[in-house]
């Protein structure tokens, strides 16, 4: 099952319970940015972002994924938990683009779908210097493992869903080849189900919701092809 491609569309209700977590994050760590990050095709957009004062990401947000320079980048390349205490300090991230919204500091762990796929990033950001406690890393560890959990319900239900739909596809297929009737391309005769022939109008008034096939009576056959 988990090489089914499938499309992960999140209810509204476990989006509300993502955006509390968010939230909670903020409020416990006293940082402005708590994000769930989704990679989509060749772009990795704000999937729920905090309620919280001073954060300037928005859902929708989104950025090209490679090469962006982006903390999420690193992470989801990395399947890997990130720390940046402080990026104005750090050569490899000083000019990444979040200094340019005045997030100097990030912490962020993957997000991957039960196909071992990435999702995306839960992480936090701050317009400080901040190393995090490791406390709130095991937090936001366990909010991971949630996201992840609510992830795999949604995918195992969309994958039942899909193969219920072409299993249903499939049965009405059958049913409507199984409703097809061989008819004489001659004289038209029909041939029931105890392979006795039939002229149409007779077989037609006993079933009229038929569908049909040609073929050769018998009859027609000795006449059309005696040499067979």
């Amino acid at each position: 099952m988990i090489n089914e491609q499938v499309e992960i569309v999140v209810p509204a209700d476990i989006l509300e319970s993502w955006q509390e977590i968010l939230n909670i994050l903020c409020q416990i760590a006293g940082i402005p940015v708590a994000l769930i990050m989704r990679l989509r095709g060749d772009r990795i957009e704000v999937f729920a972002s905090s309620q919280s004062e001073g954060n300037p990401y928005h859902p929708g947000d989104s950025e090209h994924f490679q090469g962006s320079g982006l903390y999420c980048e690193y992470v989801i390349k990395t399947q890997n938990k990130l720390l940046v205490p402080d990026a104005l300090a750090d050569d490899k991230w000083k000019n990444n683009p979040d200094i340019k919204l005045n997030m100097v500091s990030y912490l962020g762990f993957p997000i991957v779908l039960p196909n071992k796929k990435p999702f995306g990033t839960i992480c936090i950001l701050d317009n400080k210097y901040n190393e995090y406690s490791k406390m709130l890393e095991n937090l936001m560890q366990h909010f991971k493992m949630w996201v992840e959990s609510n992830l795999e319900t949604i995918y195992v239900n969309a994958v039942l869903s899909d193969k219920n739909k072409r299993l249903t596809d499939y049965l009405m297929e059958l049913q409507a080849l199984r409703g097809i009737v061989p008819i004489c391309a001659n004289c038209k005769s029909i041939r029931d189900k105890e392979n006795h022939w039939h002229r149409i109008e007779h077989y037609l008034i006993r079933n009229p919701e038929a569908d049909f096939s040609h073929g050769i009576c018998p009859d027609c056959m000795k006449k059309l092809y005696p040499e067979i």
